[in-house]
């Protein structure tokens, strides 16, 4: 029997972790054929992607965070060729393969190469792609402000310690956001534009959020003060934030600051003044469990 053959691009970081090596050794007894390329720097999983593409893999696992998954997503999605995306989560968060169900145990994260793919929508803006959600305002000061070395020691938690020691900083940005009969202007605290749930180690921004709809979930939290304190409470661990933010879903939605506002596409830095946001349909194939949260329209087609 031919071998089915998949390639694991793994972060440089898990290049010694001995549970993906047993990982890989297991698909390779059950009957694939499973290379593993290994990043050392910024662009490689890019090149990667498009190595095992030319080779004529059809089969692409992320070993990595959100980070290698937003590299690699951006890469298939961009290709000319099509490839199945496969997603073994290894970093802090994991807050897009979280939100989708998948398993965080590498044996079975692997095994969902043998779950058939479905077709999943990525999100665009200013020229770049995100899978998850684009952050922008205070949540996504503290993503890219939360420590390498603080991740190591907390895990998730690191993020919700970031917010908490970084609260005195808390100011709004005034933005405007327009959409098909949508309009929203004011000052905000926190903006969460997404094709995941949730962003900033397990905030759910975007609860809703589908991943094979067609549409971008916006969520906005607005800036008055009693919005300030319910905040602090949040982040506190306390009281939930929900019912205070303005929501919408979109196919598109554009966004405009006289001042400019910093906006983190899956742990990428972006800045701008007016940028629009939308919605690729069905751009990339992902292997996801049968019942994931994220894939409303695969279980509408299943029945």
């Amino acid at each position: 029997m031919t071998a089915r053959r998949a390639i694991l691009i793994l972060h440089g970081k898990q290049a010694l972790n001995e549970d993906v090596r047993a990982g890989v050794e297991r698909k390779r007894k059950h009957g694939w054929e499973l290379d593993v390329r290994v990043t050392w720097e910024a662009g490689d999983a890019q090149r990667l992607v498009n190595e095992a593409l030319a080779a004529d893999h059809q089969e692409i696992i992320a070993g990595g965070g959100d980070g290698t998954l937003r590299d690699v997503a951006e890469a298939l999605a961009l290709a000319e060729k099509e490839a199945n995306l496969t997603i073994l989560p290894l970093g802090t968060a994991n807050d897009f393969a979280r939100a989708a169900g998948v398993p965080l145990e590498i044996e079975q994260a692997l095994d969902l190469l043998d779950v058939p793919a479905r077709s999943v929508d990525i999100g665009a803006a200013g020229g770049h792609l995100f899978l998850n959600m684009a952050t922008g305002g205070f949540g996504s000061q503290v993503t890219a402000n939360t420590s390498e070395d603080l991740k190591k020691v907390l895990g998730g938690a690191a993020y919700l310690f970031t917010g908490l020691s970084r609260f005195s900083e808390l100011k709004a940005a005034y933005g405007e956001l327009s959409g098909p009969d949508f309009h929203w202007k004011g000052e905000l605290l926190a903006l969460g534009i997404g094709n995941g749930r949730q962003a900033g180690g397990g905030h759910p921004l975007c609860p809703n959020a589908l991943a094979d709809d067609g549409l971008l979930d916006i969520s906005i939290l607005p800036a008055p003060q009693e919005v300030v304190s319910a905040l602090k409470g949040f982040l506190e661990g306390g009281l939930g934030l929900d019912n205070l933010f303005v929501r919408a879903r979109l196919p598109w939605v554009e966004l405009k600051s006289a001042q400019g506002l910093d906006i983190n596409l899956d742990g990428e830095p972006l800045r701008g003044e007016h940028l629009r946001f939308e919605a690729r349909p069905g751009a990339l194939r992902i292997h996801l469990p049968a019942h994931s949260p994220l894939l409303g329209q695969a279980k509408r087609i299943e029945k």
